[in-house]
């Protein structure tokens, strides 16, 4: 047993899954992790224990499975670390964002009271919650015509994922609720209260989730013309104050310390968003190091030591991921989700067979025929709008497109123009960085599809860029140990914490001149149905969508 050392618990909130990681503070060594299922996953389907339909683009979560990763995994991994509990010395976590808790006073949601779990609304708003679109277009087409300051910030358009539509979706259409609620809180902040015992904000999501620029969130005379009587949502329901990244958020309670085996009253850190708190893990904490968090979607993170404004952008935010320093997010609705879906839904069974027999997952099966294949040979494009578009059109009523089937069209080829769709829809987002005045010198990836070599080089010759592999397998964890650690006071900042902690494999996948000059053709391509689809030549998408609710209401 290791009794000299100190550690730190990092815990990563995924979307199907919470991780707890034991890192070593002197040098950032992970000694050991463990995973919880959530056990409801994602609620998109009926709603647990009434049966009730859901509505398209509805997804919700069950926060008691959160709390259930605070039992199971952060004790399993402390135990498989063989340290001492007591040499732990603070925790961090990250979350999916924006992820939202209804909740009363005391911090119980509204989906665990019996007045109310027969609800929808009363159930966690997960990020990917994409109904509350109608709110979102007229948040912006009202900023946009009172001329809102804040709006440019967020590249001047808000998504419906964000505290703002999601919040005025529960008010228009559960009013009885909305009224219930005491607060709309981000998981990431509910989680750390149920670790520390005190409600605070964490800087992170509040900037980029909740609109929150120069200490102020759009004023009261803006939400009261959004609609009558919604004017105190930001001052009551959206209430609290702001704790900045790697500052205390609390302590370590005794009703926690029951839960996860750590010392009473250890610091909490400040909960993150697990895109942003990645960067430190991956030492990407200098201007110009675009960090991508590759999974079920991706989000992109990179500083700059000054204010830009960017199309189309999640957000920029003061000290939103290092301290003196602007932080800029931006982000793919679906990736890996992507993927997942067509091997569940498009791939014949001679295909799985012959995965099976070769003792590869489907993934690794198509990837290896399509590793094969020269840049073009499938002759198809496809657009990476599955589950919508984050960046830079904002727009999650848009939806996928694959263009150039034809009836020698082969499941491999489908797989690695679905691989280049995700590849291009981050090169426009690389581009609308660069043309803003954000440079980006270096791509880092963080995440499990950094393993898939072919997507790695893939994405290296499209960006014309070095590819830089996180060498944590946990970075959102490893930056959440790292937030932890600076909170407890074994570091002085996250960047001097990051040097001694994070790491990297530099330009692990360097572009090929030839490659990417025939990419750089069909990017031409995909950039011309982009367009076409998603800034207004045809509408084709939102009429789709709508023709979808009409049917289905």
């Amino acid at each position: 047993m290791d009794t000299s050392a100190r550690h730190v618990v990092g815990i990563d909130y995924g979307t199907l899954s919470g991780r707890a990681v034991v890192v070593r503070v002197s040098d950032g060594a992970e000694l050991a992790s463990a995973v919880h299922e959530y056990e409801h996953a994602v609620v998109d389907e009926v709603l647990p224990g009434t049966g009730e339909k859901l509505p398209p683009e509805w997804a919700l979560q069950v926060p008691a499975d959160y709390v259930n990763v605070l039992k199971t995994a952060v004790p399993e991994a402390v135990a498989a670390a063989g340290i001492d509990p007591q040499s732990v010395i603070g925790v961090g976590i990250d979350f999916t964002a924006c992820t939202l808790v209804p909740v009363i006073e005391d911090g119980t949601p509204l989906c665990e009271l019996d007045a109310y779990r027969d609800r929808k609304h009363a159930y966690v708003k997960l990020w990917k919650h994409h109904a509350a679109q109608p709110q979102a277009d007229r948040i912006t087409a009202l900023a946009s015509g009172r001329g809102e300051t804040w709006l440019p910030r967020y590249g001047g358009l808000i998504s419906s994922e964000w505290q703002l539509a999601k919040g005025l979706q529960l008010f228009e259409e559960d009013r009885e609720l909305y009224d219930a609620m005491w607060r709309y809180v981000e998981a990431a902040d509910w989680i750390v209260w149920q670790l520390g015992g005190s409600y605070g904000k964490n800087a992170c999501t509040a900037g980029y989730k909740g609109n929150l620029q120069d200490d102020a969130y759009p004023d009261a005379d803006f939400l009261n013309a959004l609609a009558p009587g919604f004017d105190s949502y930001v001052s009551s329901k959206l209430a609290g104050d702001v704790v900045q990244l790697g500052a205390v958020a609390g302590h370590l309670t005794e009703r926690a310390a029951e839960w996860t085996g750590l010392p009473v009253g250890i610091p909490v850190a400040a909960g993150n968003v697990d895109a942003h708190v990645s960067n430190p893990a991956a030492k990407a904490v200098e201007p110009g190091q675009l960090v991508a968090i590759m999974g079920t979607s991706t989000c992109h993170i990179v500083s700059d030591s000054s204010l830009h404004v960017v199309p189309g952008m999640c957000g920029v935010v003061d000290g939103g991921v290092i301290a003196g320093m602007y932080g800029y997010e931006a982000g793919q609705s679906g990736v890996g989700d992507i993927f997942a879906w067509f091997t569940k839904n498009c791939v014949p069974a001679s295909y799985q067979d012959a995965a099976k027999a070769a003792g590869q997952s489907l993934h690794e099966y198509l990837t290896a025929l399509a590793s094969q294949q020269v840049v073009g040979e499938h002759g198809l494009v496809a657009l990476d709008w599955w589950s919508g578009n984050r960046s830079v059109l904002v727009n999650h009523e848009l939806s996928g497109v694959i263009l150039g089937l034809d009836l020698g069209t082969k499941p491999e080829d489908i797989y690695r123009a679905l691989l280049e769709s995700t590849a291009f829809g981050t090169r426009v987002i690389v581009e609308a960085f660069v043309s803003s005045g954000v440079p980006i010198n270096e791509f880092i990836v963080v995440g499990g599809l950094k393993k898939n070599q072919l997507m790695m080089q893939i994405y290296a010759d499209v960006l014309r860029l070095p590819l830089s592999l996180a060498t944590s397998e946990q970075g959102p964890a490893l930056g959440s140990a790292i937030h932890a650690a600076v909170a407890a006071g074994a570091y002085p900042d996250v960047p001097t914490a990051s040097a001694s902690m994070g790491s990297r494999e530099y330009a692990a996948y360097t572009p090929d001149e030839t490659r990417a000059a025939t990419y750089d053709k069909l990017f031409a391509e995909y950039v011309a149905i982009h367009d076409y689809f998603g800034r207004g030549a045809n509408d084709v998408m939102r009429r789709l969508k709508a023709l979808r609710r009409e049917v289905l209401a």
